[in-house]
């Protein structure tokens, strides 16, 4: 199984692909990832790549795997990520 690629690999490869520095090409995704944060309550999407989206989970019965107990679930509100179509079809083909 191949390596997953670390975030300064990444800016590595970015810098040499856009001829920018490590350090704006740094810059750039710090700030695209506080850009993420701050907007995803209204969603966020990166073109080709997937979309943010801020969805409510409704209130449900669980089970405690240790004792098998019933628990209820709060509702609650969750940051998700929906893939991009093109995105699935460059990956798996």
């Amino acid at each position: 199984m191949a390596k997953s690629m670390t975030k300064a690999k990444a800016i590595e490869t970015l810098a040499t692909k856009t001829g920018l520095t490590k350090k704006d090409v740094s810059n750039l995704l710090s700030n695209l990832a506080g850009l993420a944060y701050k907007e995803a309550k209204n969603s966020f999407t990166v073109p080709g790549i997937g979309k943010l989206v801020l969805v409510n989970r409704k209130a449900r019965q669980g089970r405690n795997p240790q004792t098998g107990a019933a628990i209820k679930i709060p509702a609650k509100k969750v940051v998700k990520f929906r893939v991009a179509k093109a995105h699935k079809d460059a990956v798996l083909g």
